[in-house]
This record gives C-alpha cells, structure tokens and sequence, in this order.
C-alpha cells in the first residue's frame, strides 16, 4: 500500500472519529472524564501494586480515596465557597465605582503634579473626569462579559447543561476503575493493532505522547493544586476579603500557563486596593503574595513537576482549549490538551522528515546521496 493511500486512510479515520464525536455530544463526556481520571491516577495504581497490592485492590483504593476527598471538598469547602462567589458578585459592582473614583481622583493628582506643558502638547492635560472612566471601564466590563456569555453559550450547546451532574456522578469512576483495572491489558491490545511495518516509529511517537501528557496533566495539576492554596491561605492569612476565593480560582486556572497568576494578580490587587486604601499595606502585601507564589511556581514547582520538554506553548493549549470547546463543547475541554499534546508530538515528527527530505534540502540533497 502506498504512502499516499494509508495517509488518506488514518485521514479519513480521523475525520470520522471527530465527527462521530461531535454527533454523540454531551453522551461522551463522563467516558471521557473517566478515562482522563483513569489516565491521571494510573500511576499511582502501578506504585502501589509494586508494593504488593493487586491490581484490582489498589485501583479500589486510589478510587476510594480520590472519592472521599471530592466528598468532602463538596460537603466542606462547597457550600464557604459558594457563599463568598454570591457576595463577590454582589459587590463587584461597589468595587468598580470606588476603583473609577480612585483612578479619577490620584489621576487629576498626578496630572497636577506633573508639569502639563508637554502633556498639553500631546493633548493628554485635561483633567480625567468620572464619566471617561466610566465609559472606559463600561466598554472594557461589556466586552468581558459578552466574552463569558458567549462561552456559557457555547459549553450550554455542547450538552454540558444537558448532560445531568448525577450522570457524571456516577458514570465516571466507574469507567474510571474499568479504565485502571484493564490498563495494561487495553495498552497491549492497542498495541497488537498497530501496523507491522509502522509498529517501532509508531510506539516511538505513543511515547512521545504519553511523556507530554504525562508532564504536563499529571505534574499541571499539583502545579494548580500548589497555587490553589498557595494563594489561598496567603491571601487570607493577610486579611484580603474573598483571598481563598480568589486563590481557588487562580488555581484552577492556572491549568493554562500564566493566566491563573494574572487572575490572582488582578483580582488580589483590585480588592485590596480598594479594602485597604488609603494605606497601601495589603496591597504590598498582596502584590508579595502573588509574586512569591509566581516565583517559586516557574523555578521549583513547575521545572520539578511539569518538567521543560513537554512542548505545548500556552498560546497553543489556549487556541487548542477554545476549539476543542467550540467545536464539541464540554467533553471538547476535556479532550483539548491530550489532542494538543497529540498533535504538538505529531508536528515536531512531521517538521524532522520534512528536514531530512529532499522537498527541504533541494539541491543539498543531491550533493548528500553517495
């Protein structure tokens, strides 16, 4: 069989696979958890069966514990967090007047101090007034939440409101436990499935992958479960309103390279300035908070967990998220970084053939042959 004919073929296996995907929709999701929950704890299955335990114990163990700790995450933490995101968002409109009347006033200050003769030149001396800003923050305000409730939109289209939580409740860690009980056995059957005369660069690249998923879900996540409390207990432990709130959230965001460390740096810096003015203190102390946290997460944690050679850019993981999810809604966010990680281990094998063709090196591939 030619090149071009089995290219073609996994094409076309491909495509049929993503579009059986999004034809079953919000049916696939909690399979999807399960195996992403199977996946993530499989290491931890082997460790213990390396220490004696069989393989259906340990894996009814790792399930029981990671059970009873969302139990309790739900039945403790649920209801404080809940509590704080309803008053949050209460007062989320307080915070943004007193945050406009501050820039205007210090604004007005500062442009006083300032001598205003090449300001004026500019056109930049007259003073800020409460409607400009106002009207700044309003279309900066309109824009993000136009932003989130496109995003609900999309997740509620994709079946994740469809899709009942009781469904998933229950769904998941069963496939989760099918998923770590026949993992060897599932990974030896795929691997008498794949082509004979393709089978060594084929395991070379499920590697490849398995070490880029490997690294980044499996060493992101205590990387978001550092942050998480990092932020939290600092943040509260300085006396910030909302600070485990606002910790909890930039650690689940922080799933995505450096977008849960600029969550907690605005929201952090927003409320305390606003908490705290005018002394300046737990601002500082919030801006120390976040820095440390940032500091130790990109040269302890993140080399030490995650590792350098995972290859998936954080711009890359972001589009991969927004298609994924556009695309096939909530079991699309779930799938986005292993096909992320998937393709990035594909590309980088396509780019080193396409380097040591001749359709790369031209004429130099003539002068290489013997």
């Amino acid at each position: 069989m030619s090149l071009e004919r089995q290219i073609l073929i996994w094409a076309a296996t491909l495509a049929a696979a993503g579009y059986l995907l999004h034809a079953l929709g919000s049916a696939v999701t909690p399979f999807a958890a399960g195996f992403a929950l199977g996946y993530l704890l499989d290491p931890v299955v082997t460790r213990l069966e390396r220490l004696g335990l069989g393989r259906l114990a340990a894996s009814l163990t790792i399930l029981a514990a990671f059970a009873i700790a969302a139990m309790l995450f739900l039945v403790l933490l649920a209801p404080i967090l809940s509590n704080q995101l309803i008053v949050f968002i209460q007062n989320l409109p307080d915070y943004a007047m007193r945050l406009q009347a501050l820039a205007v006033d210090q604004g007005n200050a500062i442009l006083r101090r300032v001598n205003s003769g090449w300001l004026n030149s500019l056109g930049l001396g007259a003073s800020l007034t409460a409607e400009q800003v106002q009207k700044s923050v309003g279309d900066f305000v309109s824009q993000g939440a136009r932003w989130l409730l496109d995003a609900a939109r999309s997740l509620a289209s994709g079946g994740a409101a469809v899709f009942s939580f009781f469904s998933l409740l229950v769904v998941t860690p069963v496939v989760a436990f099918y998923m770590l009980v026949d993992w060897n056995k599932m990974i030896a059957t795929i691997d008498g499935w794949l082509p004979l005369d393709h089978r060594d660069r084929l395991r070379v690249l499920a590697r490849d992958i398995d070490h880029a998923l490997a690294g980044f879900i499996r060493g992101q996540s205590l990387v978001c479960l550092f942050l998480g409390l990092w932020y939290g207990i600092g943040l509260t432990l300085i006396g910030l309103d909302f600070g485990f709130l606002i910790g909890l959230i930039a650690g689940v965001l922080s799933f995505i390279p450096y977008v849960g460390s600029l969550t907690a740096l605005v929201l952090s810096l927003g409320v305390a300035l606003v908490q705290g003015w005018p002394s300046m203190t737990l601002f500082f102390f919030a801006l120390g908070v976040v820095g440390v946290g940032q500091f130790l997460e990109g040269n302890v944690v993140s080399p030490k967990l995650v590792g350098g050679s995972i290859g998936l850019h954080p711009v890359w993981l972001m589009f991969a998220l927004f298609a994924f999810g556009e695309l096939f809604g909530f079991t699309g966010l779930l799938i986005a970084v292993p096909a992320a990680a998937t393709l990035g281990v594909l590309a980088r094998h396509l780019i080193a053939l396409y380097r040591k063709s001749p359709l790369y090196l031209g004429a130099a591939s003539e002068r290489i042959e013997p």
